[in-house]
């Protein structure tokens, strides 16, 4: 039987590796992983699939097989910070999704995405509040052009503030993920004025699943997969029940996202399982 050959950018990152684990269950898959090891790790190396270390920007030299599908991840993925790092920003997310659809185009495969929802924060103004968003907002475009410039099969999905197992924190971290090791450090929850902008949390295994069926059936744009349930960031650390210290505000935060998860429940069937309160007492019980 001919396998199904999948690569995974990013694959050794926390979302990348989710995803090889879940892919790698089917036994018809080869799975290949290309990850420059910015933030990912080869802890989180899952047995079963093929490790590359190498720039998406390279995916041409670094992949000598023909894809059916690529799940374009590897990038870099921090709002705040992204004002620090232009240079980084540009280098991972701009010629590097470029090289991926150029290479998809080539060999025919499939490309899923990982767009961001920042593009959506602040009734669409959010697009343009920070490097990382308006280079993340800038690709879904260009993905989209190659669907109709070159016929590109293509599916563009959108997270919503991912949590789960693999999480890290420190600079490049997560939000749950930074609390944690706050508490557990018994430090103050830090958050950043005013406390009030909200957001959608949405489990690992959750966006997992989305892109799974977003992989096999889900084609064009607008498949965001977020949990319904939103939180400021103020009851997020209330959850945790901490001392909080109030931080200046930081510029690129946006107040409020759009959640648009129509295409993913109706033409898939996906759904969040996952309660972002539940997990916090689960941890914290830990």
């Amino acid at each position: 039987m001919t396998k199904n050959t999948i690569v995974v950018t990013g694959g050794a990152g926390f979302v990348g590796s989710h995803l090889i684990e879940a892919l790698v269950k089917d036994e018809n898959n080869r799975v290949i992983s290309l990850d420059n090891y910015f933030t990912g790790t080869k802890e989180n190396h899952i047995a079963g699939a093929e490790y590359i270390e190498g720039h998406a920007k390279d995916i041409a030299k670094h992949i000598t097989v023909q894809p059916n599908l690529i799940f374009h991840l590897g990038e870099y993925a921090r709002v705040e910070k992204s004002f620090e790092d232009i240079k980084l920003v540009w280098d991972l997310n701009v010629p590097g999704t470029f090289s991926v659809l150029e290479f998809a185009r080539e060999c025919g495969a499939k490309v899923v995405y990982a767009g961001s929802s920042t593009k959506f924060g602040d009734g669409g103004m959010g697009r343009d509040q920070s490097p990382y968003a308006w280079t993340k907002a800038t690709n879904t475009e260009l993905v989209r052009n190659y669907g109709d410039w070159f016929n590109l099969d293509y599916a563009i999905t959108y997270f919503y503030n991912v949590y789960g197992g693999r999480e890290r924190s420190g600079s490049f971290g997560t939000l749950i993920a930074i609390f944690k090791e706050r508490m557990e450090k018994g430090l103050p929850l830090l958050v950043n004025a005013p406390g009030t902008q909200r957001r959608n949390f949405t489990h690992v295994e959750d966006i997992v699943d989305g892109l799974m069926r977003v992989g096999a059936s889900g084609h064009g744009d607008e498949f965001g997969l977020g949990a319904p349930a939103s939180y400021s960031i103020l009851e997020v650390a209330e959850l945790f029940g901490g001392k909080i210290e109030m931080q200046p505000e930081k510029k690129g935060n946006r107040m409020n996202g759009k959640l648009d998860i129509r295409r993913a429940t109706g033409e898939l069937g996906w759904e969040a399982k996952h309660s972002l309160s539940e997990y916090i007492k689960e941890v914290m019980r830990q």
